[in-house]
């Protein structure tokens, strides 16, 4: 594969990391690469109109499931709009151990009423089970993964869910005349903001990253070519299967010069 063209420049689909240890940083210096980061997509709140015609009263409900830091930005914006807040007692079922910490940026809670997963929602199903009596409130996107939900409704569960944001497409026109030798993708969404922006797009030598298997069966869809897919076996992130892809091309890291 060595006859490919090598990769200067890469475009991330998210906004850059604060941490300078990110390794995306790392995959810059060590490659000599250009990594720029950019927004594909953007978050807009609902109103507190378009909450209530909903028909929900949060203060109906004793556990709330949180798999996102947005969703609970957007939920207790909602909770201060609607000047109300959760009761005490109100269990929270936090996605990971980073938006559990995040969570405590509005509340105070005990141990005992916060359950914590891995990574994935379907990681807080046996937490869930074990508090199957309770009252489930599923703050969301407009666009959101139906499995945990799915799962829920089926074991008979008591579960409401109600889209607090929305994903649109960002304004990405002053990206027109500039071309990157790839894209790192990270959701069906940010496929759908590029071709949104530029209904005309042509891969042409550009390599195409995608996280997850629903982004790359957008881009498939969408007529491109994926040549970087994470996660994978031994590559469980973005950089780490842009770092096996540029070895394979051979290309030279900073190591090796």
């Amino acid at each position: 594969m060595s006859d490919i063209k090598p990769v200067k420049s890469i475009l991330i689909s998210q906004p850059a990391p604060s941490d300078e240890n990110s390794p995306y940083f790392k995959l810059a210096r060590k490659w000599d690469i250009q990594v720029d980061f950019r927004k594909f997509i953007a978050v807009e709140g609902v109103s507190l109109n378009e909450f209530r015609k909903q028909g929900i009263n949060p203060l109906d409900f004793t556990a709330v499931i949180f798999t996102s830091k947005v969703a609970v930005d957007h939920f207790f914006s909602l909770l201060e709009e609607m000047r109300v807040e959760m009761p005490p007692e109100t269990k929270y079922f936090c996605v990971s151990e980073s938006t559990s910490k995040y969570l405590q940026k509005y509340i105070t809670i005990r141990k005992r009423k916060l359950f914590v997963g891995e990574r994935r929602a379907m990681d807080l199903l046996p937490f869930i089970q074990k508090h199957k009596k309770e009252t489930f409130l599923f703050p969301c996107s407009d666009v959101h993964r139906r499995e945990l939900p799915g799962v829920m409704i089926e074991q008979g569960m008591k579960l409401t869910e109600s889209v607090i944001y929305r994903t649109v497409h960002a304004d990405l026109s002053d990206l027109e005349n500039i071309f990157y030798d790839m894209i790192c993708f990270f959701s069906p969404s940010g496929i759908q903001s590029l071709f949104s922006n530029f209904p005309d797009f042509k891969q042409n030598d550009t390599r195409i990253a995608v996280f997850g298997p629903t982004t790359s069966k957008e881009a498939v869809n969408s007529g491109l070519v994926v040549n970087v897919e994470a996660p994978k076996p031994n590559m469980p992130s973005m950089t780490s299967a842009i770092e096996k892809y540029l070895a394979e091309i051979g290309q030279k890291s900073t190591l090796e010069a």
